[in-house]
């Protein structure tokens, strides 16, 4: 807390001290009444200033997911409350909703969302198989035609359906490493090209 900060805070507390000392002057009468009600607005002055100082946390849990373009080539996404990173990115056209994962080394989609984005599951051969956290699965190897996240497009992506049980699919290192830069500093990640 800077000087600034210490002189609106002290001033602030004045001009707290005169109002409730004007409001017990001219409310002596019923002073029980009085002190009820600058109870109830001292709880919503306490409740407003928690809402203030608790907005980013309240933005991350009610918008998840969310990315902000800062500028063009340049996207920040939140963390959300579970921990991990989340961003809806157009496949084909179609939304999905990817959790970032520097672990996965390529795109992975579950076959629901494969389905949206016009990749027809029952068609695909399932070749190939992943070690995940469940276990071995088996995948079929595939090439998105475009990806959009914002302003930044990519072609002919390296990816992969997943043939087994999957909740959310995941944006793999085949993605991001067409990014120049990937950093994580106070809650964010950022993506610049």
């Amino acid at each position: 807390m800077d000087t600034w900060d210490i002189g609106n805070l002290a001033y602030l507390g004045l001009l707290g001290v005169v109002l409730i000392l004007w409001l017990v002057m001219h409310n002596r009468l019923s002073l029980g009444r009085t002190l009820q009600q600058a109870a109830g607005w001292a709880l919503i002055f306490i409740g407003v200033i928690a809402a203030v100082g608790l907005w980013d946390d309240i933005r991350r849990e009610v918008l998840p997911g969310r990315a902000a373009v800062a500028t063009e080539g340049r996207i920040e996404v939140p963390r959300a409350p579970d921990g991990h990173f989340y961003l809806t990115l157009l496949v084909n056209d179609a939304p999905v909703k990817f959790m970032i994962d520097t672990g996965a080394t390529g795109v992975v989609l579950s076959r629901k969302d494969a389905e949206r984005a016009g990749i027809a599951a029952a068609d695909l051969a399932f070749t190939t198989r992943a070690s995940t956290a469940n276990g071995k699965v088996r995948t079929a190897p595939v090439r998105i035609d475009r990806i959009s996240l914002g302003p930044v497009e990519d072609r002919k992506v390296r990816g992969w359906v997943n043939d087994g049980e999957m909740d959310q699919s995941l944006l793999g290192m085949t993605y991001l490493d067409r990014w120049g830069r990937i950093e994580i500093a106070r809650g964010t990640l950022v993506l610049e090209r």
